[in-house]
This record gives C-alpha cells, sequence and structure tokens, in this order.
C-alpha cells in the first residue's frame, strides 16, 4: 500500500516537474527602482591598486553603497573603463564580488557566492548557491539576474520555493 502513495504521490511531479523546482523565474527585486548612475561608495579594510592593468581590489568587510543598494562581500575587484590611446580611467566598467555577498535593495536581500555588477548596464549578476529572501517568501537558485533599472530579477538554474496554496494564511 505504501508504494501506491508514492506512486501516486511522485506522479504528478513527474507529469508537471515545474511542482517540484521550475527553471527559470521572474520576480521584483527592490522597493524601489535603483540609479546606476549614483556614485558608489566602498568601505573595505584594505585596498590594493594594479596600475598595469586598471583594476583595485578590495578586502575585508567590503561594503559598497549606491543609493538604497547596499553589497557586501569579502572581496570586490573593480575594473575601470579606459579611454582612447592614453589608457586614462574613465569610470568604473563592472565590480566583481566573492565570498559572502550579500545585495540588499529595500526589503529584498540576495545572498551568493560570487556577484557581477556591470555599471552601465545596471545589472547584477549573482551565482553560487543563490539564496534570494523576499517579505513573500524565499527562493533559491544557481543564478540570479537583477535589473536594478527596472527593479526585476530572473532567477535560472533549478530554482526552488514552496508555494502556499491559501496565501500563508491559517
Amino acid at each position: 500500500m505504501s508504494y501506491l502513495r508514492a506512486l501516486i504521490f511522485c506522479l504528478p511531479l513527474a507529469v508537471f516537474p515545474g511542482l517540484a523546482a521550475a527553471q527559470t523565474a521572474s520576480v521584483a527585486f527592490g522597493a524601489v527602482k535603483a540609479d546606476p548612475s549614483q556614485p558608489v561608495e566602498v568601505t573595505a579594510d584594505n585596498l590594493a591598486v594594479n596600475q598595469a592593468n586598471g583594476s583595485a581590489e578590495f578586502t575585508g568587510n567590503v561594503l559598497i553603497i549606491q543609493g538604497i543598494m547596499r553589497l557586501s562581500a569579502d572581496k570586490v575587484l573593480v575594473i575601470y573603463k579606459t579611454a582612447g590611446e592614453t589608457g586614462a580611467k574613465a569610470g568604473i566598467e563592472r565590480l566583481e564580488a566573492t565570498g559572502n555577498v550579500v545585495l540588499v535593495s529595500g526589503p529584498d536581500a540576495a545572498e551568493a557566492q560570487r556577484a557581477e555588477y556591470t555599471i552601465d548596464q545596471g545589472t547584477i549578476v549573482m551565482t553560487g548557491n543563490v539564496l534570494l529572501n523576499q517579505k513573500s517568501g524565499t527562493l533559491a537558485s544557481n543564478r540570479l539576474e537583477v535589473s536594478l533599472t527596472s527593479g526585476t530579477a530572473k532567477m535560472a538554474g533549478r530554482v526552488k520555493t514552496i508555494l502556499n496554496p491559501d496565501g500563508g494564511s491559517n
């Protein structure tokens, strides 16, 4: 009899695999759209600048603040754009954060092993055991792409959540 119960329980999951875990999911992120053109404030325990490749590496309790967005990590590599033949610095191209990465925007928070923030596009891609906490619940996946300008996010790679059919009321 227990074999029959297991079959009845597992059959819908085999026919509709999205019930157990979806491959992609779109969600809102942050209560307010962020502005990637705002100044980027960086606080860290250490800074190492590499003039040869035009980068700066912040290590130890790194905190990045840009408007309402907060990003913290063990290490953040700042890669600068270069302009013309002189190689002069022309703003930040991207930030690469690694180790205990946490992104907070408004009431939403996400954590991962790694994040890459492309400033001009206003996108942050988080990878490695991504966990997204929102008021409505928690989602887990392998990858999270956040658009700061639109306030939306897309999760991919074994997306998992628990859906409550009655909306959470008991």
